[in-house]
């Protein structure tokens, strides 16, 4: 037997008005109201108030306690809420929240010193309450600042066929240290070496060849962290002078896994945190890369951490497969590394092919003998600085422009520049948009906006606005079954959210164990 209409509504008469109401709401909407398609506050089913505001920054909702909602949406334009009925606003409490924007650290940009950090980004942290399809626009500035520390880790194939270039590198150390300090009264010079996996077919492992590959040659390793970055360029002469060379028997060398020990080993290499970091990659090969290491009975995975023991010396090398070129890749930018490439003529295409890949790489031409190891240093390295591109960590879900008219008048959507000179800033229109709110709990994230290969970096410290003020969980909480709701909703932003089984305006209608269309026919009955 279903229930009498007495048992589901307090008042048959109530029922029946509530659903007179929203049948003719709709009639009433079309008339006072530009067509559905213009206004996109009624393009989408909204119940909260959250809901709303995340549609357009033209939506309002109404909070009104007695709000005509047989008539009228809570969610509306702007616009149609403050319209006047009845010489009266036809909503007085609206919520229309707007992206709040706050510069949290904005130091001036200054010079290095030697006892003061060089600050080349400004500003340095920002708070930023963003509205859904609210776009917030700041500006950036990133100056080229002067002595900038900088560490030169000088990373050599010392298979046999380099032998000339390790003598001609040790006799122009001192000279890269007097060139670099034209640039820089902060700069550090640092060495280590590799060959290759001592596997075969690597290497060979013949008794008579493991400890003495070729004449007057050492016992080949992977990679040796010969002398970490230090200011004393005669130190770097004396450490390079006692290298020897090796020997390996296939034409590749193991380079990369050189250069992620050199980039993830941090404390050992002796990186500074503030500092231009660059790796010179020297070498007259190719590379091995991630999969030859099967050729050698080696299946486990380059795993990306330092492995490096008291005496510099890589220890995973035989265990671990070759780094893969995203593996790099990553490591670099993760480490901020700027790798220069200094091969010979006929490798140069081959290294040319990861400049696109490895952000902040450069190639150059090694002469047969490393003599122009000096002038290659400075062209590169201010190949390097002469240019700035931003990057962005951590922007999922939100759409990140930059704007900038570099050195000239006309203003250009890019986020770089280049031919770029100490000394010079550049400006940056960022603007920063969210089109949908995440998921529930992923509200906040932190955003970073950084130059490629530098320390410096914008701190964006973002929280989606999704919520109304009203439906803050502790107003939530203190407005259970509250009276304006019978005893039987939540108060919430002027509405009442009810408890199963209740509904209706103030959840003064139960359900039972029919739907709430149900009990609406037998009301109108």
């Amino acid at each position: 037997m279903s229930p009498s209409p007495s048992s589901v509504c307090l008042s048959t008469i109530l029922c029946a008005i509530i659903f007179i109401g929203k049948s003719t709401a709709q009639d009433l909407r079309t008339e006072t109201l530009t067509p559905t398609q213009e206004n996109p506050c009624l393009k989408e089913q909204t119940t909260t108030c959250g809901e709303c505001i995340a549609i357009s920054t033209l939506c309002a909702f109404c909070t009104d306690p007695e709000y005509d909602t047989n008539n009228y949406p809570r969610c509306d334009l702007l616009t149609t809420h403050q319209k006047q009925v009845n010489n009266q606003p036809r909503c007085k409490n609206i919520v229309n929240p707007s992206s709040v924007l706050t510069k949290t650290k904005d130091d001036r940009l200054v010079d290095g010193d030697t006892n003061r950090y060089a600050v080349q980004i400004r500003p340095q942290k920002i708070d930023l309450e963003l509205r859904p399809n609210d776009p917030q626009t700041f500006d950036l500035t990133f100056k080229l600042a002067e002595n900038y520390p900088v560490d030169l880790y000088y990373l050599m194939d010392l298979s046999n066929s380099m032998a000339d270039d390790k003598e001609k590198l040790a006799s122009l150390g001192i000279k890269i240290a007097e060139d670099m300090s034209q640039i820089t009264k902060n700069f550090k010079l640092g060495f280590g070496s590799f060959v290759d996996k001592v596997v075969m077919p690597y290497v060979s492992t013949a008794p008579n060849k493991i400890n003495s590959p070729c004449a007057g040659c050492e016992k080949a390793y992977g990679f040796r962290n010969v002398h970490p970055l230090n200011p004393n360029a005669t130190l770097f002469r004396d450490k390079v002078n006692a290298a020897r060379v090796s020997g390996n028997l296939d034409a590749p060398e193991g380079g990369f896994d050189a250069i992620m020990q050199a980039v993830a080993c941090e404390s050992q290499i002796g990186w500074r945190n503030r500092s231009r970091r660059m790796l010179l990659f020297s070498t007259d090969a190719g590379f091995h890369y991630a999969g030859d290491g099967k050729l050698g009975g080696i299946v486990k995975p380059n795993d990306g951490l330092c492995h490096l023991s008291l005496d510099g010396m890589y220890t995973e090398s035989s265990n671990q497969d070759y780094p893969s070129i995203s593996q790099v890749a990553v490591k670099a930018k993760e480490k901020n590394v700027n790798i220069i490439f200094a091969v010979t003529q006929d490798q140069k295409p081959i290294y040319d092919q990861l400049k696109p890949i490895i952000a902040g790489s450069e190639t150059g031409i090694l002469a047969s003998d490393s003599q122009n190891i000096v002038k290659l240093v400075r062209d590169n390295y201010l190949a390097i600085t002469s240019k700035v591109e931003l990057i962005v960590e951590n922007s999922d879900n939100v759409d990140v422009k930059f704007k900038t008219k570099c050195l000239g008048t006309e203003m250009k959507d890019t986020n770089k520049c280049e031919n770029l000179q100490i000394g010079q800033s550049v400006n940056f229109s960022v603007t920063l948009e969210v089109k949908s709110c995440p998921p529930k709990g992923q509200e906040e994230k932190v955003l970073k906006i950084k130059p490629v290969g530098l320390y410096d970096t914008l701190t964006v410290n973002l929280t989606f606005k999704c919520k109304c003020d009203c439906e803050s969980e502790a107003i939530m909480e203190a407005n259970k079954n509250h009276p304006n709701c019978n005893g039987n909703g939540t108060y919430v932003c002027g509405m009442c959210v009810c408890n199963e089984p209740y509904f209706g305006d103030k959840c003064d209608c139960n359900k039972g164990t029919g739907t709430i269309a149900d009990k609406e026919k037998e009301c109108i009955q």
